[in-house]
């Protein structure tokens, strides 16, 4: 063999070692304190321990958007909208709170997407359940947008 080639062996192995070891000891990233995913994983845990819900993180003038044909699939152009024509009217139907059981969270920069189960025992003693994939994009530590999918149909029979 060469000593060219020995020496492009040699430095084939020594990039080799040092990329395994750079991998061998990053770190997996941790969330800022105050990152949009962290804010909502926190909102959510707060929802499920029953000491707050993810709607206390919506900016006043948020737009909620509630996929699908059903009856109940609208678009809300502020916070307050939310809760008078659609949190309200849920919670009146129901004896106990939504418990939300988060499933999994995929969060990139200021976009969080939440897949989650809901839980609850409606007025009538029958129970509610439904899934929900809710996309929220968070400026300045508020959520200013969401896209709600979610079994609609469901709730629209909860509602009827």
């Amino acid at each position: 063999m060469s000593n060219r080639t020995h020496l492009a062996r040699a430095c084939c192995t020594l990039f080799l070692c040092v990329g395994l070891t750079v991998v061998a000891n990053a770190k997996s990233p941790e969330q800022p304190p105050h990152s949009a995913e962290s804010l909502v994983r926190q909102a959510f845990e707060d929802w499920r321990q029953g000491r707050g819900s993810v709607f206390d993180l919506l900016a006043e003038d948020a737009e909620w958007t509630v996929a699908g044909f059903s009856p109940v699939s609208a678009v809300y152009r502020s916070r307050q909208a939310l809760i008078d024509e659609a949190v309200g009217p849920i919670n009146a139907r129901l004896a106990t709170p939504i418990t939300p059981e988060v499933k999994q969270v995929i969060a990139q920069d200021n976009n969080v997407v939440v897949l989650w189960d809901g839980r609850a025992t409606a007025s009538d003693g029958s129970e509610y359940l439904n899934s929900y994939a809710w996309h929220m994009v968070l400026e300045g530590g508020r959520i200013t947008r969401v896209t709600a999918f979610l079994d609609t149909w469901a709730l629209n029979e909860l509602l009827e």
